[in-house]
């Protein structure tokens, strides 16, 4: 069995490597998308700069006395603070449907981005608490959008051989966000008095870096699949030919753009004449997406997909972690936690490149999943019975240490798994007729179950006498591990058009499908039945 194994996971790489070899250069080592990608994928650096900085701002002198918070790894006391940025999140990303699709995927990303600029310098000026919260509902509002517009718009302009690599980029930009931000608070702590521009500095830097990629922004390239969607195919066909690097009258360009405009033509409403008649409305969007059970299977995969992220623990450790590193028994005052703050985040950053390039369209979505929650699962049970045993009686260094470096492996587990996983699947599984009102449903739910777990887990850690939360977690990756394996199908290689194959059939052999979908006939029907398997 493990020679079989071992054979077949060559096989995979051998496959990856003929694809990525088969393709055209110019596709693959293209200026346009990586550019656009680039942009596309700076949307992530917002939501993690503020989990990365938020975690450890409070433990500021500066931050402390302007807001007077007595200590930054009370997690009661910065629970306020860490959580309610999310509500802001949910109300953006349910507000991205009304914007993604009516002023493009560009645009969206330039509104967004400047709405969070404005949060940032609402805080910067904030006189005390109630200015702080509102500011971080402002920040939220934009974050929370640009969580639906950043995945989407790189999945619809990804080649197949690469989307899952550039999608990756997206966590990647949240690891390097991660962290900086940390790393900022750590070298302000050092080298500012406590005065309130400790703070203000770790705010404003952000704010200017996003300021100069909307300007970058004007250089990158539109959605193709947005602008048939908006019914001007002559740019749609001359900014895929641009994203491919190749000529417009190139077979590969010319398919792909068949492909695109068959399966826009086949769901949206139609003129006499062929062409795109009005968009459909939100009543229409919303019955296809709850009505239409190749759809409601999306939705499932997309919300399941985003809450075993959130149950597997992963975004409390960081939002809390000086907190657990005091649990545990870290000592060394403020400045030795923020620095192994600043460590944990480096750490996500190196595992999401490492996740980003060996994982994710080398090994597939499913293998990636097994061997992240795995390790997650793992580290959660060893620090729960680490802090049993420590609170029973004396433990030893050694054990003390190892129990720091699960924090560490936990995060190369979620990095490799979940990490990435609920962006990919919740960018590329959507068919575009209904990608920004899934995206939207999808990431709305993220941030609201998001506020729900971080503002319940202090609760949590004091009901269960701090290890039991860990054992609540690791139960929750085994029950991830068991969802993987039936129900999450395989789509590593496939276009955005051929992912619709795979949603058909019963919910409980995922695992069967998505091996060779492709993708019949030159017309695609309104129901899809033109995609079978091979």
């Amino acid at each position: 069995m493990g020679i079989k194994n071992y054979l077949q996971r060559l096989t995979q790489v051998r496959a990856f490597l003929q694809a990525m070899h088969s393709a055209p250069r110019e596709v693959i080592l293209n200026r346009n998308l990586l550019l656009s990608c680039a942009v596309y994928a700076m949307s992530c650096l917002p939501p993690t700069w503020d989990q990365g900085s938020s975690s450890v701002l409070p433990s500021l002198p500066g931050f402390q006395q302007h807001f007077h918070i007595s200590s930054g790894s009370n997690a009661d006391e910065i629970q306020n603070f860490v959580s309610i940025v999310y509500i802001g999140y949910a109300f953006g990303a349910a507000a991205s449907y009304f914007t993604n699709d009516r002023i493009g995927r560009l645009w969206s990303f330039r509104l967004h981005t400047s709405i969070w600029i404005v949060g940032q310098l609402v805080a910067i000026l904030a006189p005390g608490l109630p200015a702080l919260y509102a500011a971080r509902i402002i920040c939220g509002s934009g974050i929370g959008a640009l969580s639906v517009t950043g995945p989407m718009s790189i999945v619809e302009i990804a080649p197949s051989e690469i989307r899952g690599l550039l999608t990756s980029w997206y966590a990647v930009t949240m690891g390097i966000s991660l962290t900086v931000a940390t790393f900022s608070v750590y070298g302000v702590y050092l080298h500012l008095p406590a005065v309130r521009l400790q703070y203000q500095v770790v705010w404003f830097a952000p704010a200017i870096f996003m300021a100069l990629i909307i300007a970058a922004s004007f250089f990158a390239c539109e959605s193709p699949r947005w602008l048939l969607v908006a019914n001007r195919p002559e740019e749609a066909l001359s900014t895929l030919s641009e994203v491919r690097g190749l000529p417009a009258d190139h077979p590969r360009v010319e398919t792909e753009f068949k492909e695109m405009r068959t399966s826009i033509l086949s769901a949206m409403n139609r003129t006499e004449d062929g062409t795109l008649g009005l968009r459909p409305t939100l009543k229409e969007v919303a019955k296809e997406t709850f009505t239409v059970s190749a759809n409601l299977r999306r939705l499932q995969q997309t919300l399941v997909s985003y809450a075993m992220a959130q149950m597997s623990g992963a975004h409390s450790v960081t939002s809390y972690f000086i907190p657990i590193m005091k649990i545990i028994g870290v000592e060394g005052g403020v400045r030795n936690t923020l620095f192994l703050s600043g460590m944990y985040g480096f750490s996500k950053l190196m595992f999401s490149l490492i996740s980003s390039f060996f994982f994710i369209d080398l090994l597939g979505r499913r293998k990636s999943l097994f061997i992240g929650i795995t390790f997650q699962m793992l580290s959660h049970v060893y620090i729960g019975a680490f802090l049993k045993a420590h609170q029973g009686g004396q433990v030893s260094q050694s054990a003390s240490e190892a129990a720091i470096a699960a924090i560490f492996f936990h995060a190369f587990g979620y990095a490799v798994g979940l990490f990435i996983l609920p962006y990919v699947f919740g960018g590329e599984l959507w068919p575009t007729r209904i990608r920004s009102f899934g995206g939207a449903v999808g990431q709305t739910f993220h941030w609201l179950f998001l506020y729900a777990i971080k503002f319940s887990l202090p609760s949590l850690l004091s009901s269960t006498d701090n290890w039991g939360a860990f054992i609540f977690f690791a139960g929750w990756c085994f029950i991830a591990l068991i969802y993987v394996y039936l129900m999450i199908p395989e789509v590593s290689g496939l276009s955005v058009e051929e992912i619709d194959a795979i949603f058909r059939g019963p919910w409980f052999n995922a695992y069967k499908l998505g091996k060779n979908p492709v993708l019949v006939g030159s017309e695609a029907s309104a129901d899809g039945t033109s995609c079978e398997q091979r």
